[in-house]
């Protein structure tokens, strides 16, 4: 067996992203420990943490594990001083009334929730005596998947502190073997790491064990040690026969990905969302990687576009050939794209389904692409119609791709509607490179090479999914199962398929092709129930009554068999005598994680309005009146009764000083502003928020809670390209610990110690001290505690605060033009007590929502009356989709 050592100097490999956040007065990191072990695409990490306290008083010491969304969390454990704590997995209702108890007193650690793109977030904490040690220890699964011919291992390194025992090391084992394997991102330095040749070698193995000096002095370190991202790509042998098949302990693992392949023409409709949510950005971004996409296509593939607002336009009422005259007016097409009016799926996927029904080609692969940012608004809105209406039309015969755009967009109506027309659905994000998003995705369905797959096995038995309507250059096709009586003898693969137009089949084998296992001899069976968990999962969102039913007690049963945490289990983390066990949720893809119910949301929004009584307070819905003269007395009420008084004055030539008592009770001088900022100001403060909506069947509107442990979108403004997101520091403090400017494609990330500017070529690091850099469009002040950020006509000033050794971050925002904006900032506060009340349910937006007894209570506006509310819950209220201001990624 061949073997390749790769030593990294200054690098780091894991299928988890790690990091704690420790304040370094009250505990250290000493040992920081990642074993990972990728055995034939399957990834078993080992993730340990040893930390101790060092002060004189007992402290809660946290735990964060990045990991990938994909993943199963399979153990958790938690030592001190030698006592063990094991998180055992139940399922999901046999936990509910320890999660119950959890949400109600408040706690939300212990808890996955999705934080960005591929990631989610594993959190806890204990507290631990003085001078004592605890050791974390959390192991994840995953099946790596191929796209675009090579699998992918990443890690974004970020402890927070440089670790004194800091190793990474992972072994990848394949067959047949590794043909290339390459280091990418921002950690990655060519000079500090080297990887070997990989040909007629089956075996990669990774060290990653830098001093605390290195974790300082890489381009994407700092004080604060590791701080960026690696991505390991590699890819195996292929070659044109049946492929590589592993048994083992009476399961199999079979790994399709033929070469030597002709490619075949497609028919492919682009189906755009024009509707007003698109405007700004998204549309600029879609019309250039539509541009792009046109590009891209063969010769010999048949195209058609279709965009759709209220109504449905075809660029052509049928699909015509990509030659360059066609293609040429395609993009001018493209180009001319503009955002108006409401939203019709259902008529525009029909219409996309009839063009390619109409047109068909033997010997060809059809494809029809939805690209849309919400629902259905006009024309059929009933997602469950529409999705019945799609599959009719389609009926089988060729896949529907759903691209979401945005975090508003209803996903779990475009996965169900992509699953049942053997599709997929994929999230783009709203950020600067959702171009190249939608231009990496088409990029996975460019090249189809067979049609109508079928893979066969006879012999086998307990199979996962054999039935595939595409193969596509540079993916995988991946079947497990059980071997029938253990017997190897009687086992017989085959595949067949349609290639342009002739059947195929592939039976030959060669010598790598059966092997039996002699490493990690338990990996084929849990890589079996791993993919079977996954796709039973996908089933689930298909199906309806008893057939729903027993796919979820499938995944149930295997679930805790392999004691998997899923959306149908829960992990009851345990902890020491006298501290509440924690329950660990694995959410849906776009779902917001659960909250404690009646918890803090410790950040809210002040508005601030002229005291002249000719001027009504204002209520701030991202607009801003002009006013010349007058003195603002904003007013909001803090917790236990405390009042917050930001107060300014203002005159037309030297604008305005605007000042605030902090919820500790000191008086800031925030800034100077110019008049050109003065009429609108929003301030976070410590107001305890409370979100109200309005209600159909009853006289009382309907409210919740939000708390911490949620990244926040504060301001969002299209039509400027301005976004702002924060991350709330943790109880008990108040305010927030990162906030991140997005000013078109320039990202300003600041947090409590420094403050980074990147523009994705060049990145620019300072510290909290007084300083002046141009960015996009404007300037950035710095001094040791204030940031003051002018982008055109918008101003947002970020006060530094120092608190038992803490620093928090508290924004204030203010805009002279009448653009629309959302976010936090642009919400009204609300102060609220509770009182007691029989129980009922009330209906927002056609959802119903249960209140339960004591859940009513009274809240004050300034100069506004005292009226009453009906409280629900805030996992109701997010999965309800009343709060839309969650972002899953800074």
């Amino acid at each position: 067996m061949g073997k390749i050592v790769v030593q990294l100097a200054l690098l780091g490999l894991m299928l988890a992203v790690v990091y704690t956040l420790p304040n370094k007065e009250d505990w250290d990191i000493y040992k920081y420990h990642i074993n990972s072990t990728v055995t034939d695409g399957y990834a078993i990490t080992i993730i340990t943490s040893r930390v101790v306290n060092r002060r004189d008083q007992p402290t809660e010491i946290e735990f964060h594990v990045k990991i990938p969304k994909n993943a199963f969390i399979s153990q958790f454990k938690m030592s001190i001083e030698g006592q063990m704590y094991d998180g055992v997995v139940k399922a999901k209702e046999e936990a509910q009334q320890q999660y119950s108890e959890a949400m109600s007193r408040g706690q939300s650690a212990g808890l996955v929730s999705s934080v960005g793109r591929s990631l989610e977030e594993f959190t806890t904490s204990v507290t631990v005596a003085a001078h004592q040690k605890v050791t974390f220890e959390l192991t994840h699964e995953e099946l790596l998947k191929r796209r675009l011919g090579q699998y992918e291992l990443q890690i974004y390194a970020r402890p927070m502190q440089p670790v004194n025992d800091f190793k990474i090391d992972v072994s990848i084992y394949e067959q047949p073997d590794i043909v290339f394997s390459e280091v990418k991102g921002g950690l990655n330095n060519p000079i500090l790491a080297t990887i070997g040749a990989a040909e007629s070698q089956n075996q990669l193995d990774v060290h990653f064990h830098p001093t605390v000096e290195q974790q300082t002095l890489c381009g994407a370190c700092g004080d604060d040690g590791l701080n960026g991202d690696l991505v390991i790509v590699y890819d195996v042998f292929r070659d044109e026969t049946l492929g590589h098949l592993k048994e083992s302990d009476g399961f199999f693992v079979h790994h399709f990905a033929p070469t030597g392949l002709a490619r075949i023409s497609k028919n492919v409709i682009f189906v755009i969302d024009q509707s007003g949510s698109m405007q700004g950005r998204k549309m600029r971004q879609t019309r250039a990687a539509l541009v792009h996409i046109l590009a891209d296509l063969a010769m010999d593939d048949y195209f058609g576009l279709i965009t759709f607002n209220h109504a449905v336009h075809p660029w052509k009422r049928e699909l015509v050939q990509a030659n360059e005259h066609n293609v040429g007016i395609a993009k001018e097409f493209a180009r001319t794209i503009e955002d108006h009016g409401s939203t019709d799926i259902n008529s525009a996927l029909l219409d996309g389904a009839k063009m390619l029904n109409q047109n068909p080609r033997d010997g060809s692969a059809s494809i029809l692409i939805l690209l849309t940012d919400g629902d259905p608004t006009t024309g059929e809105r009933n997602p469950v119609i529409i999705q019945k209406n799609v599959m009719r039309a389609i009926n089988k015969k060729f896949p529907l791709y759903c691209l979401g755009f945005g975090h508003d967009v209803n996903f779990e109506f475009l996965e169900k509607m992509s699953l049942e027309n053997s599709g997929v659905a994929r999230r783009i994000y709203d950020d600067t490179d959702a171009d190249l998003q939608l231009k990496g995705f088409y990029a996975e369905v460019a090249t189809p090479l067979l049609t109508n797959v079928m893979l066969i096995y006879e012999g086998g038995a307990n199979l996962t999914q054999t039935n595939f309507s595409h193969y596509y250059n540079g993916s995988e096709i991946v079947v497990a199962g059980q071997i029938t009586d253990n017997n190897i003898e009687t086992f017989s693969p085959r595949v067949v398929a349609i290639s342009g137009n002739k059947h195929v089949e592939f039976s030959e084998t060669n010598s790598s092709t059966v092997m039996t296992a002699s490493l990690s001899e338990s990996n084929t069976r849990r890589l079996w129930a791993y993919l079977t968990v996954k796709q039973l999962l996908d089933k689930e969102l298909q199906l309806d009554g008893e057939e729903k039913e027993r796919a979820k007690q499938e995944v149930l049963e295997l679930s805790l068999k392999y004691r998997f945490v899923t959306p149908h289990t829960s992990m009851v983390v345990t902890k020491p005598p006298g501290e509440n066990a924690q329950v660990l949720h694995k959410p849906k893809e776009g779902e917001k994680h659960p909250l404690p119910r009646g918890g803090f949301f410790r950040s809210v929004v002040s508005s601030l309005h002229y005291d002249d009584p000719s001027f009504p307070a204002q209520r701030l819905h991202g607009t801003a009146n002009r006013r010349r003269q007058g003195t603002m007395h904003p007013s909001s009420r803090g917790p236990a009764g405390r009042r917050v008084h930001p107060q300014g004055s203002m005159d037309s030539d030297r604008g305005m000083t605007w000042s605030a008592s902090s919820p500790m009770s000191e008086s800031i001088t925030v800034a100077r502003i110019p008049s050109v900022f003065a009429p609108t100001l929003v301030s976070i403060t410590t107001v305890l928020q409370r979100f109200v909506r309005k209600t159909v069947n009853g006289s009382l509107p309907l409210c919740y809670d939000l708390n911490e442990f949620m990244l926040l979108k504060l301001l969002h403004n299209p039509n400027r390209e301005l976004s702002i997101n924060g991350q709330l520091e943790s109880y008990p403090s108040v305010g927030f610990k990162r906030i991140v400017i997005h000013n078109q494609n320039q990202r300003i990330d600041i947090n409590q110690r420094h403050i980074r500017v990147n523009d994705g070529q060049n990145a620019t690091k300072i510290r909290w001290e007084p300083n002046i850099i141009d960015i996009q469009r404007g300037k950035l002040i710095q001094s040791h505690n204030k940031t003051t950020i002018m982008i055109e006509d918008s101003l947002l000033i970020i006060m530094r605060h120092e608190k038992k050794g803490k620093s928090l971050l508290w924004p204030i925002f203010s805009q002279v033009s009448n653009d629309p904006v959302e976010g936090l900032l642009a919400v009204k506060p609300l102060v609220y007590e509770s009182v007691s009340a029989p129980s009922g349910t009330v209906t927002v937006s056609g959802k119903t929502f249960t209140v339960s007894e004591g859940d009513i209570f009274d809240y004050s506006v300034t100069s506004a009356p005292r009226i009453k509310c009906w409280l629900t819950s805030a996992e109701n209220a997010l999965e309800g989709r009343l709060f839309d201001f969650l972002v899953s990624d800074l």
